[in-house]
C-alpha cells in the first residue's frame, strides 16, 4: 500500500521536475524535485524488500 503511494509520490515529483526544467525554473528547484522523486522511488523499493 505505501510502496504505492511512494511511486505515485515519485512519479508526481518527476513530473514537477521535468515542468520546472520546461519553464526555465532556477536549477536548485529542479535538482530538489529529482532528489526527493529519486528518494521516494527508493523508499517504494526499499518496503517491497519487507
Amino acid at each position: 500500500m505505501w510502496s504505492i503511494v511512494l511511486m505515485a509520490l515519485g512519479g508526481i515529483l518527476a513530473g514537477g521536475a521535468l515542468s520546472l526544467r520546461q519553464q526555465k525554473a532556477h536549477i536548485s528547484w529542479i535538482i530538489t524535485a529529482w532528489v526527493l522523486a529519486g528518494m521516494a522511488l527508493l523508499a517504494a523499493y526499499v518496503l517491497t524488500l519487507k
